[in-house]
């Protein structure tokens, strides 16, 4: 296994190479945005080709208009889709289908591999989503503590 790191702008024609072949890629990603399910550069993420669909809850690595690498949650699909990140609470909305670039098939936190199709991920997904409005609470509350707390 390699320990440098390689920019996913380099590592993409080896990605869609890798896929026109059938085989997926394993990357470990970098951000804070995925916490608690994927521990940057800990854990690792198993990359496939897209589906001609994409479906709510699916994990895509998808690229903005600006051209930032991203791997966020979709929370809801209609013409375009709308992302989220785990540890996150805004949402990003009007990403398009030509616009994603592999997803997420399995993850590997410590020594365990963990299929998006596994029972446990799946309930972890739905349970997660629906507690952002109290994460959003817990954060403000957190907040307002620690200002009461530096004065």
């Amino acid at each position: 296994m390699c320990n440098s790191a390689v920019h996913l702008k380099e590592l993409l024609p080896q990605m869609e190479a890798a896929f026109a072949q059938g085989e997926s890629i394993r990357i470990i990603p970098q951000g804070t945005s995925m916490l608690p399910m994927v521990r940057p550069g800990i854990d690792s993420v198993t990359l496939s080709p897209v589906p001609e669909k994409l479906r709510k809850y699916d994990l895509p690595l998808y690229r903005r208009k600006g051209g930032q690498f991203v791997l966020h949650r979709i929370v809801k699909v209609g013409q375009t889709y709308t992302c989220i990140g785990d540890n996150q609470l805004g949402v990003e909305r009007g990403l398009r289908h030509d616009q994603m670039l592999a997803l997420v098939t399995a993850f590997r936190r410590g020594e365990k591999e963990i299929p998006v199709t596994a029972l446990s991920y799946r309930i972890y997904c739905r349970v997660w989503h629906w507690s952002r409005p109290l994460r959003r609470v817990w954060r403000s509350v957190r907040w307002r503590i620690r200002r009461i707390y530096e004065r």
